[in-house]
């Protein structure tokens, strides 16, 4: 695999971490050691790194990477770091330890949501439990029954209408479990004929008729509605239940469920603007999550450690938020929990989802529309494309070519824009497949997934780009420590300029790859 080893201006990976500068790296030696912060340089450790040559000599891709390193050790002692895990718990203990010794206060904040505890078992002819994915807008139960496929495709080309028709049904013996395949129609009236051919669940396998489609399948019914439940499953799951004689358990109970966020303040003279960073720190359950989203988290930790000795012009509030691989989740509940005169001190809100794509490109979410059309519904407040305009002109002065991501709301940032916070962010790309042109720019291989082990167990230290973490750490820290003065172009609160003769350039303008 050919890797772009372009450099930019700055940023070299330090020599002592002994890692290359671009594309996949090797499982450190001793990852257990990653649990506890290496401490930080005594220059940076002590002094005020309130300018931006302090601040980004500081600031290093190496540093972020032992933030990794401590989140794959946490991984590896508890199977993942997902909501609702010891593995996740062990990430919130990590995160406040990291901010309180760099000087922040720092608390683990309570939220409540409704959940769902399942289960599908395989139970004859081989036992064995399969990961799932509850359907939204699901039924309860808890089932044990006999499997029956019903209009399965399972030889290529797998062009699949199964449980599209009430006529797939005939013949189903009620009470049986309804096993159907993607494919042509709605998963919500699979489901429905399915209950109406007296189904007591239903298990739906991915159709696995194009590579992308094989994985774990994450069905929504609505607006169907159903009272049984339902779950989504990989195809090679779907495989082993078709089998003759195959029986099941399904059991889905919904449940109120508690969580914590974490939030670190760093007090600024004026404490009624607040400048806001975020990243999500729950993985999915299938692994590490080091890209999705350790990397965003570890870039944040690393700004953080950087700046604990700054007393900014405005108050600084990082948040680590839970349960967002569930459905923006934490970051939902914790705004939804402010009164309004708190929320109304919050000038903007910077996401960081995915910073360090192992096949990536530089993207900064497209507030002015330039390239994507927000989706039907998706506001985007007044001030957001001052927040955008910060992380190109960065790119240009690191001489780092990048392009929009859309503004979808898919993220942390869609309860801030919800409640009219300018926002703006970095994507590094997920499942989306990479370009000729792309590679031409960003180097990496064209016809693969930004991340392609987007929601995989193989998320750990080796699906990072090193050079993409190292930029785009400067980038948060560039963003963070510019606001963190002034507001004034984003919400017109007067602000102070960063100290020193430093010149931000004017956007070089986006590569335009994504263009029609």
């Amino acid at each position: 695999m050919h890797h772009h080893t372009r450099m930019g201006r700055f940023g070299v990976l330090l020599a002592a971490a002994g890692l290359a500068v671009s594309g996949l790296v090797a499982l450190p030696g001793n990852a257990a050691e990653a649990h506890k912060p290496r401490p930080k340089p005594v220059a940076c450790e002590h002094r005020n790194n309130n300018t931006y040559p302090k601040l980004l000599d500081c600031v290093s891709g190496a540093g972020t990477f032992e933030h990794l390193e401590a989140f794959q050790a946490i991984a590896d002692e508890h199977g993942s770091r997902a909501e609702g895990t010891p593995g996740y718990l062990a990430s919130v203990d990590y995160v406040i330890e990291v901010l309180e010794d760099a000087g922040w206060d720092a608390e683990a904040v309570p939220f409540s949501y409704e959940g769902t505890d399942s289960v599908v078992q395989q139970l004859t002819p081989v036992p064995a439990d399969f990961g799932h994915y509850v359907a939204e807008g699901s039924g309860e139960g808890d089932v044990t029954a006999s499997v029956s496929p019903v209009d399965l495709a399972l030889d290529p080309p797998r062009d699949s209408t199964s449980g599209c028709e009430a006529e797939d049904f005939a013949g189903f013996t009620p009470g049986h479990i309804a096993l159907v395949q993607r494919g042509t129609c709605a998963f919500g009236l699979k489901a429905e004929n399915a209950e109406a051919a007296g189904a007591s669940a239903v298990l739906i396998m991915n159709q696995c008729n194009t590579p992308d489609r094989c994985g774990p399948l994450n069905p929504t019914l609505l607006p169907s509605v159903v009272t049984i439940p339902v779950a989504g499953l990989t195809f090679a799951d779907g495989e082993l239940l078709a089998q003759p004689g195959s029986t099941a358990r399904v059991m889905v109970d919904y449940v109120t469920k508690e969580s914590v966020n974490v939030i670190g303040e760093l007090r600024g003279k004026n404490r009624r603007n607040v400048v806001m960073a975020g990243a999500h720190l729950d993985s999915v359950e299938e692994g590490a999550g080091i890209n999705d989203n350790g990397s965003g988290s570890a870039g944040l930790l690393e700004v953080a450690q950087n700046l604990g000795n700054h007393k900014p012009q405005n108050t600084l509030r990082f948040a680590f938020w839970g349960a967002e691989e569930i459905g923006l989740v934490g970051s939902t509940q914790w705004v939804a929990d402010q009164p309004q005169k708190e929320l109304d001190k919050i000038a903007l809100y910077l996401n960081f989802d995915m910073i360090g794509s192992p096949n990536y490109y530089l993207g900064v979410y497209d507030a002015n529309e330039s390239t994507f059309p927000a989706p039907d519904g998706v506001p985007i407040p007044e001030g957001s494309v001052a927040v955008e305009r910060i992380f190109e002109s960065f790119y240009t002065w690191a001489d780092e070519p990048y392009d929009d991501s859309q503004f979808s709301g898919r993220s942390d940032y869609q309860a801030f824009i919800a409640n009219d916070i300018p926002a703006g962010g970095l994507f590094t790309g997920a499942e989306g497949v990479k370009t000729d042109e792309q590679q031409e720019i960003w180097g990496g291989t064209a016809g693969d997934w930004f991340d392609p082990c987007y929601h995989q167990a193989c998320d750990d230290l080796g699906n990072v780009d090193l050079h993409a973490l190292d930029v785009n750490s400067d980038a948060v820290a560039f963003a963070v420590l510019t606001f963190a003065y002034s507001t004034q172009d984003v919400n017109g609160v007067p602000g102070k300029k960063v100290p020193g003769r430093f010149r931000i350039p004017d956007p070089a303008g986006p590569e335009g790859t994504f263009g029609p």
